[in-house]
C-alpha cells in the first residue's frame, strides 16, 4: 500500500499534491463527485518515495483512464484554506501542489472509471475555458490562469482561510 506525502496534526492537515492542467480545443478538464458542490483539478497526493512527475501521470491515468504526457511544469501552488468540505471538515489545510501542463491528445474521449479515496464516484467534465466563471472550480487561480498567457513556471499563493 502506498502512502501519500502528508500528515494531520491536531486540527491541521498538510498535503503534497501533483495536479494536471489538461486543455483540449479550448476546454479544460476538471473532476467532480456527488459529495462536493464544486469541480476540482485532476490530480492527487504524491506517494512517499514517488517523483511528482510520476504522481501526476499516475493520477491522470487513474482518473481519466487515459495516459497523458507531461508538457511542462507550469505552477507551484501554495494553498491555504479552512476545511469545510466532505473530506477536510474542520481542519486548517495547507497544500503544496505542482501543476503540470499536459500535452493535448487531439481528442476529448476518456475512459474514466474513477473513485475518490473515500470510494465516491468521480466524474470528468470538459468545461469551456471562457465559461469557467459560471462554475465553482478549485483551485481558484485556475480560471484566471487559463485565460492569460504565461512563460516559465509561476509561483501562486492562495489563502482562503477565514479567521
Amino acid at each position: 500500500m502506498a502512502y501519500d506525502c502528508g500528515f494531520t496534526k491536531e486540527n491541521n492537515w498538510f498535503r503534497y499534491r501533483a495536479a494536471a492542467i489538461i486543455i483540449e480545443n479550448g476546454y479544460a478538464l476538471v473532476a467532480g463527485n456527488d459529495k462536493e458542490n464544486y469541480y476540482y483539478s485532476i490530480g492527487g497526493g504524491v506517494h512517499m518515495n514517488e517523483k511528482a512527475e510520476d504522481a501526476v501521470i499516475r493520477e491522470v491515468t487513474e482518473e481519466t483512464g487515459v495516459r497523458y504526457e507531461i508538457d511542462k511544469l507550469a505552477v507551484i501552488h501554495e494553498n491555504f484554506w479552512n476545511g469545510n468540505g466532505a473530506y477536510d471538515q474542520g481542519l486548517s489545510c495547507h497544500e503544496i501542489a505542482l501543476y503540470y501542463l499536459m500535452k493535448p491528445r487531439g481528442t476529448m474521449k476518456l475512459k474514466s472509471n474513477s473513485y475518490t479515496h473515500f470510494n465516491d464516484r468521480e466524474t470528468m467534465h470538459w468545461i469551456p475555458i471562457t465559461e469557467l466563471d459560471n462554475y465553482t472550480v478549485y483551485p481558484s487561480f485556475l480560471k484566471e490562469y487559463l485565460l492569460s498567457a504565461h512563460t516559465g513556471i509561476e509561483h501562486i499563493v492562495t489563502d482562503e482561510r477565514i479567521y
